[in-house]
């Protein structure tokens, strides 16, 4: 399947051809486009610009309060200027209004029976409500089809028949029965922030469909011949409101731009606009990842791969191919996989995917371990059906697993040392404890990377430094850490963000911590693993976040943001003073 995240770029210089595009239902919301009526008292129509007749018509949802008893104004409505986009519609749906409501097409509107067999684009400018409250604010709906699946005897997600909403995470989410399949498609974008202005674009070719947020395609709905859009006769589309089992859901709020539908798929010169996303990351694609000298060697950390296993998974690839290709050359010693490996551990397609990957370290014979992560774990015990002792049974580096067998541990030589790979599974913590206590009693003499899911958390301060133990991360600290000062790293994914702190155990001796996940960020992560540069000479460890996948791409396309072989920042490329043969002086 073509990579979702790289469609074919447009030549430098190239300009958008808005005006050609003949849309089947285009709106904008301002004041010049009301064809009657006035919006803000709660009554009228907005024209349909493409000149098809697929006019809006407003639907009122009366709230706790009389609307009447208000002093004429409709709460629900305003008309603001807007920096960016001028004159536009600001909806406020909460449930404290006095009254709320929505937008529909015209019982007469000929879009309300197109299918669009032909492919299509949806686009849609849109700001979200600031501060975004996951209870108020989930699944809001921003373009709907009316009717369900059910009315139509398909399969899937029965009560979604075509909607562009808003999830509680904050990702927009298109979920749509095709014409002539019998089972709903579902494409996603990343985790999203509620301070800037969103381009949604929906994009369909017949065979795929791709969902961008501000000219970004974070994941590809991974199913193909996707075509056309299944209609109810009858029913028509909802702007600002979505539905549940056949009746209205989570209204709209936030501020309402521009809304165009076109019945073919449109090459991004010809959108509405080239809107870019605020930069929320540094990088560089300066630099190779390479050895200093023949002494050096590398340890890598693959975060959290769930997203690019479920919606990406060539990205997954890409970094475990790399890490194949690279083994011999830049020393890596050992690759840890930091948890949740599968995004949904009832599919068994994520499981396979994963395994299958993995496989080419097992068949080049490359070391490396593995935790668990809170959405790998079912009653069946997938995870160790596909990732269990069985699997590392003819490691030789594998020393034990402990009785519910997820801990495990292995000892690697790298370097001028032996090291001890301490696996502590966050479900089974408590249970694996005085089996996690004597792998580290037995061991004291061996410098130790302890390795689980849930450790450290980012708080939520602008401070980049500030990480704060989790509940399980402070059993760890004074079970496991604390008593034993050969532990001197410690790695987990889990919570959103990256960032490490270097603290001192009670013998005085720093311990290195580090939180690495980037699951949330774009396209789930695009491909970015942590490289720890273990470098004896000069007494220092060289962490850089780097991405395979983007090195990758860069053979093909010219790079643009977010696509940065390295990522820069304190956070994402750092280096830590080690006296290693003062800290490793551990009898």
């Amino acid at each position: 399947m073509r990579p979702a995240m790289s469609p074919k770029r447009q030549e430098a210089g190239s300009q958008r051809d808005v005006g050609t595009v003949q849309a089947a239902a285009h709106w904008r919301f301002c004041s010049d486009h009301v064809l009657d009526g006035a919006l803000e008292a709660g009554e009228g129509r907005v024209a349909d610009l493409s000149g098809n007749g697929n006019h809006l018509e407003w639907v009122q949802v009366l709230g706790s309060r009389d609307v009447h008893q208000e002093s004429g104004a409709y709460p629900c409505l305003n008309w603001i200027h807007d920096q960016e986009r001028g004159e536009v519609l600001d909806m406020l749906n909460d449930e404290s209004a006095a009254a709320r409501g929505y937008f529909r097409t015209l019982a007469s509107a000929p879009i309300n029976q197109h299918t669009f067999e032909h492919g299509y684009t949806i686009e849609a400018i849109v700001k979200l409500p600031v501060p975004f409250d996951e209870e108020q604010h989930s699944w809001m709906g921003v373009l709907t089809r009316q009717g369900a699946g059910a009315e139509l005897g398909r399969q899937g997600e029965r009560e979604l028949l075509a909607t562009l909403s808003v999830s509680n995470c904050m990702e927009y989410q298109w979920v749509h029965h095709p014409y002539a399949a019998m089972s709903s498609a579902t494409s996603w974008s990343r985790y999203l922030k509620d301070e800037e202005w969103h381009h949604v674009v929906i994009v369909n070719d017949t065979n795929e469909t791709l969902l961008y947020v501000n000219g970004i395609c974070d994941f590809a709905c991974l199913q193909q011949d996707l075509k056309g859009i299944a209609a109810v006769p009858g029913k028509g589309w909802n702007i600002g409101a979505s539905e549940w089992k056949g009746e209205l859901d989570t209204l709209f709020t936030g501020r309402l731009s521009e809304i165009r539908i076109t019945d073919r798929a449109l090459s991004s010169t010809q959108w509405l606009t080239s809107m870019k996303p605020l930069r929320r990351l540094e990088g560089t694609n300066e630099g190779e990842v390479t050895r200093r000298s023949s002494d050096q060697y590398y340890f890598a950390f693959i975060p959290d791969p769930q997203k690019l296993v479920y919606l990406n998974p060539h990205m997954f690839n890409a970094q475990i191919e790399w890490v194949k290709q690279k083994h011999e050359e830049l020393n890596i010693a050992m690759t840890a996989l930091l948890g949740d490996v599968v995004d949904h551990s009832d599919a068994k397609d994520e499981w396979e995917r994963a395994s299958i990957a993995i496989a080419k370290l097992d068949q080049a014979n490359i070391p490396y371990v593995m935790t668990a992560g809170n959405h790998d774990y079912d009653e069946a015990d997938t995870y160790l059906g596909y990732f269990g002792p069985a699997r590392f049974i003819d490691k030789a580096y594998v020393q034990g697993h402990s009785p519910s067998c997820y801990s495990s541990y292995s000892i690697m030589e790298a370097g001028s040392y032996t090291y001890l790979w301490l696996m502590a599974d966050m479900k089974h913590l408590h249970t694996d404890l005085a089996w996690l206590r004597d792998v580290l009693n037995r061991h004291r003499a061996l410098p130790t990377i302890l390795i689980s899911h849930d450790i450290l958390y980012k708080r939520e301060q602008p401070s980049s430094k500030s990480l704060v133990q989790s509940e399980l991360g402070a059993v760890i600290w004074e079970e496991l850490i604390a008593p034993y000062k050969q532990v001197f790293m410690t790695v987990n994914g889990h919570y959103d963000g990256s960032g490490y702190q270097v603290r001192a155990n009670p013998d005085g001796h720093d311990v290195i911590q580090l939180l690495v996940n980037y699951q949330d960020s774009y396209r789930g992560g695009n491909g970015w693993l942590r490289l720890a540069e273990m470098d004896e000479e000069h007494q220092c460890i060289r962490f850089c976040t780097y991405s395979p996948w983007v090195e990758r791409l860069a053979l093909t396309e010219e790079l643009e943001y977010p696509d940065y072989r390295f990522l820069i920042g304190e956070d994402h490329r750092f280096t830590i003073p080690m006296n290693f043969k003062e800290r490793f002086n551990l009898l």
